[in-house]
């Protein structure tokens, strides 16, 4: 499915506040709310909209670091790691990469200790590496039409 301009007008909508209602996005781009649901309807049914999400606030949820763990796995422990990496209820992002590290990883915790019990768990699949993060500079920035 190509994306046409309206259709990007659509998504730019979409991704300020996935809420608003068809109506609203109908006027901000000059058509119709039934239009709208069946563009939206295509894109979803094309996979170019995926998901709709919830952002949570970590710090509101009660947990004190975010951090970013990289980690370069032994010979042999990738494959484990990959099934293991989704069980663990910190970790909010995880991605394959290239590189001198296999895994990023993006994880939210308690606090001092419980950063150091998840690496230890951690440190049987391979080197990590660890960075806090203090602030977001870009969050959630929208995916804009190529060109």
């Amino acid at each position: 499915m190509s994306i046409d301009s309206l259709n990007w007008s659509i998504l730019k909508c979409l991704q300020s506040n996935a809420r608003q209602s068809n109506a609203e996005i109908g006027r901000k781009v000059g058509i119709s709310s039934p239009a709208v649901s069946e563009r939206i309807k295509k894109m979803e049914d094309s996979g170019i909209i995926q998901e709709y999400h919830t952002t949570v606030s970590p710090f509101e949820a009660g947990y004190q670091l975010k951090a970013i763990i990289t980690l370069r796995a032994f010979m042999g422990k990738l494959k484990p790691f990959l099934e293991k990496v989704k069980t663990y209820d910190e970790v909010i992002n995880c991605y394959r990469i290239t590189g001198n590290e296999n895994i990023v990883m993006e994880v939210v915790l308690k606090n001092q200790k419980h950063l150091e019990a998840f690496i230890d768990q951690l440190i049987i699949y391979g080197e990590t590496k660890t960075q806090i993060v203090l602030s977001h500079v870009v969050k959630h920035n929208p995916i804009k039409k190529l060109g």
